[in-house]
């Protein structure tokens, strides 16, 4: 076993349910126990020299569970490519592939589960990384970024809270909330730090505050800038799509008039898709807008690191405007957010909506801030 494998494990098994949360655990894996090889002069957008990487050992295991929905598969398969070339072993479980695939699931992994001493997790609020956690005996549990969901996951945790989503609260519970209550419960006492039991929170969101015990860890995304890049930099702009549309809160008309705005505006002519966009609403966007619709194959962090990519970012608030400028580091790229108008959200958007998303954006360092479509 390397060097570097000796730190995450051994017994490090970790879940996954999106690319982000995989690219995150490398990037965990990563910091805890650094590459001898660093990013050394390639040219622009090339991938690593794989003739100077070693690989790393087998204490880490990535077990990533399997969304059905065709664009979060394909990107999951190619971090998943990554990840076996830095030595991990993955394992890829079909963990929503029929009525009877979630009992194989966890039925295949209680064994793993038992001897683990360190469980990764992605998503805390994920119903089923909840219930594999009434099965592990670990206690050292980590959670990697699941985007700007970290956040909230931190603060609900500080209160005491039940572990909801951010764009969920404010709604009545559903039969299915409160059959599965006990075992959020028990997730949610299980990631509370006690005598004998670690939790960090590894993140490149700006949490300032945690609770009595817990561990934060920056993430600066030193993997992806070892590995990949620096980009070549276009002249344009891109513009960063986002799924608010297809989670309730915003209204997708409005949507579309702050797309065509802010593309006109800053010249884009790239529209990135986030994996969850409907292609109704991007083949629509294409039409009314001109943009050139791109359907990432992996993480943004890593499609902006690789390049070509444009010297200005246009984003909403999300995920990305904490991200890409750690990503992008040492380029000249600019990031630029643009704040949800309040007359944008939908009637049954949360309570929260507004407070949240302009916390994402006021908590995001090193971006442009643009503080509406009509000011842009």
């Amino acid at each position: 076993m390397s060097p570097r494998a000796g730190t995450p494990g051994p017994h490090t098994l970790a879940f996954v349910e999106s690319p982000v949360q995989l690219l995150n655990v490398l990037e965990w894996a990563h910091v805890h126990a650094p590459h001898a090889t660093e990013a050394g002069d390639r040219a622009p957008g090339t991938g690593p020299d794989r003739s100077s990487v070693r690989p790393a050992g087998a204490g880490l295991t990535l077990v990533v569970l399997s969304p059905n929905d065709p664009m979060t598969r394909g990107q999951l398969r190619r971090v998943a490519e990554l990840a076996r070339d830095e030595g991990y072993q993955v394992r890829w479980e079909e963990a929503r592939g029929g009525t009877t695939a979630p009992f194989h699931t966890i039925g295949g992994l209680a064994p793993l589960l038992r001897r683990a001493r360190r469980i990764v997790m992605g998503d805390p609020f994920s119903r089923y990384v909840q219930l594999l956690l009434t099965i592990t005996k670990a206690r050292d549990l980590v959670v990697v970024d699941d985007g700007t969901a970290t956040m909230e996951f931190v603060a609900q945790l500080a209160r005491g809270e039940r572990l909801v989503r951010w764009h969920r609260r404010g709604g009545r519970p559903g039969a299915r909330d409160v059959l599965f209550a006990p075992i959020s419960s028990s997730a949610r006492r299980r990631l509370t730090p006690s005598e004998g039991r670690r939790v960090e929170v590894f993140s490149s969101m700006p949490i300032d505050s945690a609770p009595d015990g817990v561990t934060i860890t920056a993430n600066d995304f030193s993997w992806t800038r070892a590995r990949f890049g620096p980009p070549r930099i276009t002249k344009g702009a891109d513009l960063v799509g986002t799924s608010l549309v297809e989670t309730g809160v915003v209204d997708p008309d409005r949507y579309l008039e702050a797309v065509r705005s802010l593309a006109k505006t800053h010249g884009a002519t790239r529209y990135f898709a986030h994996r969850r966009e409907s292609t109704d609403k991007l083949h629509r966007l294409a039409v009314e807008t001109g943009l050139e619709i791109v359907r990432p194959d992996l993480p943004l962090e890593l499609i902006a690191r690789r390049g070509p990519i444009g010297r200005t970012i246009l984003s909403f608030p999300s995920t990305v405007v904490h991200t890409l400028p750690l990503a992008l580091v040492g380029t000249d790229v600019r990031v630029a957010v643009c704040d949800i108008d309040p007359a944008w959200l939908t009637e049954t958007a949360s309570p929260r909506a507004q407070g949240f998303l302009s916390g994402v954006t006021g908590t995001a360092r090193d971006v442009h801030r643009l503080s509406s479509v009509a000011t842009a």
